[in-house]
């Protein structure tokens, strides 16, 4: 009977140590596959994650960068277009408006010509009629009121830049006289204005009539 139990005892020893002995197997072969799994990761993950991740945040970076400038060219180029137009424009309506004051002054100092041609003749007339008038009929009424209608004229033509050009005992000037004779003189010298025949007349420094003159030969 002792001899029963001690053999029961021993074979639950033995059964007890093939137990321990294949959790220790089973153990040592999880804690392996643990390291090799680790191992692989650390050499592949981190090295996708660490170089790939930076690399395409960076390239979006870019992306958007050059996305925005291309943009913001785009809106200076359409700025600067809008500014030459606007400067171009501007331009051209200046040389336009210059023009056309340019154009009024012509329209106007030709309007104001055609009317002072046709009043000298009158002024010459108030002119000869005075000639004509005796010296005691000087002071009579009807011979003051022209003559002070004449005087107004002149004051009139003047106010407007008509002056009268300057003939008797200046130098013979073909811009400004038109000799129609020449005379003897011992007053003048050779080539100055003797006689005047007809006053001449300059608005706004232009000849609106020249002076018919006899010049000293």
């Amino acid at each position: 009977m002792a001899d029963k139990k001690e053999e029961i005892l021993e074979e639950a020893l033995e059964q007890e140590e093939a137990l321990q002995e294949e959790e220790a197997t089973e153990a040592e072969t999880a804690e392996a596959a643990e390291e090799s799994a680790d191992g692989e990761a650390g050499e592949d993950v981190p090295e996708e994650t660490s170089e790939e991740t930076p690399k395409t945040a960076a390239a979006q970076g870019e992306e958007k960068k050059g996305f925005f400038k291309k943009k913001k060219d785009k809106k200076d180029e359409q700025i600067e277009e809008l500014n030459d137009k606007v400067k171009r424009q501007m331009a051209e309506f200046e040389n336009f408006r210059k023009r056309t004051e340019k154009e009024k002054t012509q329209m106007y100092d030709m309007g104001a010509r055609s009317i002072i041609e046709k009043i000298l003749p009158v002024i010459d007339n108030f002119e000869r009629g005075f000639t004509m008038v005796q010296e005691e009929d000087r002071e009579d009424p009807f011979v003051v009121g022209m003559d002070k209608v004449y005087k107004q004229m002149l004051t009139e033509l003047e106010s407007i830049g008509v002056k009268p050009i300057e003939a008797v005992g200046a130098e013979f000037d073909p811009d400004f006289h038109n000799a129609v004779m020449q005379v003897e003189s011992e007053e003048y010298e050779s080539g100055v204005v003797a006689q005047e025949m007809l006053k001449g007349y300059t608005y706004k420094d232009t000849v609106v009539r020249h002076s018919m003159v006899a010049v000293v030969s």
